[in-house]
């Protein structure tokens, strides 16, 4: 695995993930850091540049001149690959599985060698320090790039990324990471696991706000971002893209829920 050593970090810094295509909902992102005086060497992008939306090139030039640290997510790797599907490993005829054939062949369709050779280049994990602590960060795990872990998932599979991650990179207090679309902030026996969201889609809450997290002088917090999400439906429509997703931005709720936990599934 490629691991980057991002060095001391001081001062606030902004994590967020999944930008996922959303090219409204990443201009609101670096419109916040703006406004909050974040640099881009204190803003971290936890993957899944390209995903559900309608602007994949777009979100990757903006966040490549944006020139912030990007962790690579399983969208990354697999269109550096040139596979044929995102790599989530869906269970088959599922709602996620059946869904994104749509929208990951629209992504590849429109993602260029220089791109997919940017992507390529795109560290597995990141180490850093920040307010005494020694930060790790990763996509959804070590153990799986694409793996989904919840809230309400069970210690001991907190303590495997842990103990993956300290295999690769060394022991961290604290362990930062995106995929699966719902924002928190768990302590662990192993340390802090602390999920950014994503700024692409809405955590299936109801309401079209999507999430960024902050962290400062140890405490991480999970923030709102509101950003022009009919424009964005807008987009998914015009390219075609009604599966379900272009809701969502609007509705706040997945067309994808049988990925989910029962407890946290909008019908649970």
């Amino acid at each position: 695995m490629r691991v980057a050593d991002l060095g001391e970090m001081d001062g606030p810094m902004l994590l967020f993930g999944g930008p996922y295509s959303n090219l409204a909902a990443l201009e609101a992102l670096i419109a916040q850091a703006r406004v909050r005086g974040l640099p881009p060497e204190r803003t971290i992008c936890t993957g899944d540049v390209v995903a559900y939306c309608a602007e994949p090139a777009e979100c990757v030039a903006r966040i490549r001149a944006l020139g912030c640290h990007v962790i690579a997510g399983n969208c990354e790797r697999q269109l550096a690959a040139g596979e044929s599907d995102c790599g989530c490993g869906f269970d088959e005829g599922s709602a996620c599985d059946l869904l994104s054939a749509g929208w990951y062949g629209f992504a590849d369709a429109r993602i260029g060698s220089a791109d997919r050779d940017w992507m390529r280049g795109l560290p597995d994990l990141a180490v850093f320090r920040h307010a005494g602590r020694r930060h790790g960060v990763v996509h959804g795990g070590v153990t799986d790039i694409a793996r989904f872990l919840w809230p309400v998932s069970p210690d001991d599979a907190f303590a495997q990324e842990f103990a993956a991650f300290a295999e690769i990179a060394g022991p961290v207090d604290a362990i930062i990471a995106g995929h699966c679309g719902i924002p928190f902030v768990r302590e662990t026996p192993w340390g802090r696991w602390i999920n950014a969201g994503v700024i692409g889609m809405p955590p299936n809450d109801g309401r079209p706000a999507t999430r960024f997290a902050l962290l400062d002088s140890g405490r991480a917090e999970i923030e709102e971002l509101d950003h022009d999400h009919r424009a964005a439906r807008a987009a998914m429509e015009r390219a075609g893209l009604t599966q379900g997703y272009h809701a969502a931005l609007c509705s706040g709720y997945w067309p994808s829920e049988d990925v989910l936990p029962a407890v946290l599934r909008a019908s649970g």
